[in-house]
């Protein structure tokens, strides 16, 4: 096969000469994988060649080893592990050729191939002379090979895990990546090659940041980097000290005042990437030094590993101010740009982390700074002003805050209506929702809004939702947070009287003709959601006639006018922010009677809408119509039964629904609500939700977040049907030992360890509603012979020493339930078991009371088995 032609065919602008090229390369694929490859290869290494068919080989290629779906990447390393011997050796030959070729695109993805295959070979100890030939290469001639192999040498350290290099030869790799970097080396290709690369190899510098030689010289030439008169050389190496300052924290404090004089020169004087990055590198420091705050709640005794170092306390008369300055460099029209980042942004980003760094000793430096700029004619100095000051609102004490905000407000809630710029306005509603949000809560005592002044504040902030579209989202978002303060007031709220002008100041908003720029349709209706959320009972008859409104809007998105696929999407965006809205009704109007039974009159009229937005078929609106549809099942309660014979198909649609498993995931927990609301009437729908539940479980293309909820169904289900979990337990609890069996040896990093927990729980949660649901029935015996397992599973999860406080809570339900349900038959074996009796002491004594009321309970259920 002519390999060039088709690869140049499958560039075409033709359409079906592209599609027929792309048919031929999917063919071939299929009916010569090795050769398939190896031309791929040979096209890649090959000088004659045009430069377009190398490069689409070489990504060819590199898509052929690596995948962003687990399972499918697993595939892949299995499919190249598989291949003869010979042919790889063939193709890394060509790839270790590209690496000196003169054309710089063939370079760059021969490298990110190396980098690939030696991802798949190195864990499985081939490949081993591959860090040698790359490192023999950097000694070489032409520049150009010194640049690509230090590239791939980067790429190699994306890639592979640390432990899979020898220290020999990191030292090695480590060596010749800062040697490219020094200054010396007069070709800038290769010095920014070597920064980029050292980037990625700082994770396999464990050791040689120990040794403080080997660090001195690490040190001292990135920051010489940082002075390189190439601008991407400078960004490269400033990133590089902002990975050093969260890898290797601890090992900071002798370069700190020097860091300090550089990053400030770049903030000050140099181009926009460089200073955002140096910008970056405090803001990391103020990460690491809030994690170990938290950590260790401020108390540094002698066993703690890591110390604070307070370098930001220290920095800060010349943190602060440095950062202050960058305010002032705001750009025209950043508020209406989505993704608008810059330097005057990353300031503010870094000053809000400060003060949750530092709390209180911030306030007195920024407060100068306000006072000498809020009034300034020149809109730059009064938006700065407002900026800082909504900035540090969150980590100083509300003791420390609320006097300044007290007097703030008065002038804010002027300026938001009066300041004739519009980035003013835009910061200053910003910056109120950021007072509401951290300083108007029940746990403030002295209140900064009082029946007195909270008309005023509505008034404005309903004003000011007539504003420029980022104004007025801005200005939701403070009505937001107002709303959200007054939760917990007990039984009347200074919103009360207003609720009714909010809400038909909201709807209005949400038909504005530009209420599709800066999110303001959506933030409009989120406000409203948390308006009705946060409302008093005496709301209760007005949340209830919104109810038609509501479903007016939805009825009127389902009729038939044809769209195009743009209009698609946001007319689909706009049915999912209705079905938000009316979940969040129905939970509201659930939670008392007379508002119950009143609300039962439109439930057949919603539920029709719900199924017409699911026939609409798209997937955003899936997940909104299904929660909203859970909470319709719990307020209808058994009489959902009549909707189950029209509904279940597209029950069983999202419970196959492995692409957008965010779908599939809310599906099974309304399979919950479903169940709790039908309990018995559920059974006759069980055999085809059972079966795919076992389906999802056994799928290796499902994503893991969904398999802990799967368990937990198992437990609803089986407590709504009771005896009738028979037919299903054999299969249910064989997939619960396997997956309690590898839950219980599962050591790995703290995200491993959250997901083993939740596993852990859904787990435990079915085994719970399991034995729940049997125990008053004649067939509890058929639990017996799973009980031996359970208790060494839970044997299991308290030795292994890291479950959280909910694990815990749940295991000692189970142990509870065991013995309630069992009776005798659970007795004697938990008393041989190994860790149980340790294991009730320990919840016995918890400071958590769930834990603690769990635990005596779990006491009494076994006594009585015991005793029997």
């Amino acid at each position: 096969m002519e390999v060039t032609q088709v690869l140049l065919n499958a560039q075409s602008i033709d359409g079906t000469v592209r599609k027929n090229a792309e048919e031929s390369l999917k063919q071939f694929q299929e009916q010569n994988l090795p050769a398939f490859l190896f031309s791929l290869s040979g096209e890649l290494a090959n000088e004659e060649k045009p430069v377009e068919t190398r490069k689409l080989a070489g990504l060819i290629l590199k898509n052929a080893l690596d995948a962003k779906e687990q399972h499918r990447k697993f595939e892949l390393v299995q499919r190249w592990l598989s291949l003869d011997g010979n042919a790889k050796s063939q193709i890394k030959a060509c790839l270790l050729k590209t690496l000196s070729s003169p054309v710089s695109d063939a370079r760059s993805t021969a490298s990110q191939v190396i980098a690939k295959v030696a991802g798949i070979e190195l864990p499985q100890k081939q490949w081993p002379e591959l860090i040698g030939s790359l490192l023999s290469n950097v000694h070489q001639l032409p520049a150009h090979t010194k640049q690509a192999t230090l590239e791939s040498l980067g790429y190699l350290c994306e890639e592979v895990s640390p432990d899979l290099i020898d220290q020999d030869q990191v030292n090695k790799i480590l060596t010749a990546v800062v040697q490219g970097m020094s200054a010396s080396e007069g070709n800038t290709d290769v010095r920014l090659a070597a920064t980029r690369a050292l980037y990625n190899a700082l994770g396999f510098a464990q050791a040689n940041f120990s040794n403080d030689m080997e660090r001195d010289y690490i040190m001292r030439v990135v920051c010489e980097a940082t002075l390189s008169p190439e601008v991407m050389i400078r960004q490269a190496a400033f990133e590089c000290l902002v990975s050093i300052s969260s890898t290797y924290y601890e090992k900071l404090a002798p370069y700190i005042q020097d860091i300090f004089n550089i990053t400030a020169k770049a903030v000050r004087e140099d181009e926009e990437p460089v200073a955002l990055q140096a910008i970056e590198f405090w803001s990391s420091i103020c990460d690491e030094e809030i994690d170990i705050l938290e950590e260790y709640g401020g108390d540094f005794t002698g066993d703690s590993d890591i110390p604070c170092f307070y370098f930001i306390k220290q920095a800060l008369p010349a943190l602060v101010p440095l950062l202050l300055e960058t305010l002032l460099k705001q750009e025209e029209d950043q508020d209406q740009d989505e993704g608008a980042w810059n330097i005057a942004m990353a300031g503010g980003t870094c000053l809000g982390l400060v003060a949750r760094t530092v709390g209180d000793d911030i306030v007195p430096l920024v407060v100068l700074f306000i006072e000498e700029n809020i009034t300034k004619p020149d809109w730059r100095q009064r938006e700065a002003a407002t900026y800082a000051f909504g900035s540090i609102l969150e980590g100083p004490s509300p003791e420390k805050l609320i006097p300044l905000v007290n007097v703030a407000l008065t002038f804010m809630l002027s300026a938001l209506t009066k300041d004739p710029n519009s980035h003013v306005k835009d910061t200053t509603a910003w910056t109120l929702g950021r007072i509401f949000e951290f300083l108007h809560c029940s746990s403030v005592d002295s209140p900064i809004i009082t029946q007195a002044n909270c008309q005023q504040i509505v008034t404005v902030l309903l004003q000011s939702m007539k504003d420029t579209p980022n104004v007025a989202e801005k200005a939701c978002g403070a009505l937001y947070f107002l709303a959200q303060g007054y939760e917990e007031v007990g039984p009347s709220s200074p919103l009360t009287p207003l609720f009714q002008e909010i809400v038909q100041s909201l709807l209005t908003v949400t038909h504005r003709e530009d209420a599709g720029e800066s999110r303001l349709r959506t933030a409009a209706y989120e406000t409203l959601n948390e308006v009705v959320r946060c409302s008093m009972d005496e709301t209760a008859p007005l949340v209830l006639q919104l109810v038609p409104v509501i479903m007016m809007e939805l009825h009127n998105t389902l009729e038939g006018q044809k769209l195009s696929s743009d209009e698609k999407e946001k007319q689909s965006e706009l049915q999912g922010l209705l079905c938000g809205c009316l979940q969040v009704i129905i939970q509201k109007l659930r939670t008392s009677e007379p508002t119950k039974y009143a609300f039962m009159q439109y439930a057949d009229q919603i539920m029709g809408l719900f199924l017409r937005v699911f026939a609409c078929r798209s997937a955003t609106v899936h997940e909104e119509a299904m929660l909203a549809i859970g909470a319709l099942a719990y307020a209808t309660g058994p009489d959902f039964a009549k909707y189950m014979p029209e509904f279940y198909r597209y029950l069983e649609m999202g419970l196959q629904n492995f692409e957008e498993y965010q779908v599939c995931a809310v599906t099974v927990g309304v399979v919950g609500d479903i169940s709790r609301a039908l309990e018995e009437k559920i059974v006759p729908y069980c055999d085809g939700i059972m079966t795919q539940l076992l389906k999802n479980l056994s799928s290796n293309q499902l994503h893991r977040s969904v398999k802990p909820p799967i368990f937990s169904c198992f437990g609803d289900i089986a407590l709504a049907v009771g005896e009738h979990f028979e037919k299903y337990l054999m299969w249910a609890m064989s997939s619960l030992q396997s997956a309690a069996e590898l839950s219980t040896h599962a050591a790995g990093d703290d995200e491993l360890i959250e997901y083993t927990n939740s596993l852990r729980n859904g787990i435990l949660e079915a085994y719970s509603g399991i034995f729940q649901g049997f125990k008053s029935s004649p067939k509890t015996q058929l639990l017996i012979p799973y009980a031996p397992h359970i208790l060494q599973f839970l044997d299991g999860i308290y030795m292994e020493k890291d479950m959280d406080d909910v694990v815990m809570k749940t295991a000692i339900g189970v142990l509870g339930d065991l013995a309630d349900t069992l009776g005798s038959h659970a007795g004697s074996l938990i008393q041989q078991s190994l860790s149980s009796k340790d294991f009730l002491n320990e919840c016995l004594s918890s400071e958590d009371h769930m834990i603690k009321e769990s635990a005596e309970w779990a006491k009494l259920a076994i006594s009585r088995a015991i005793s029997v």
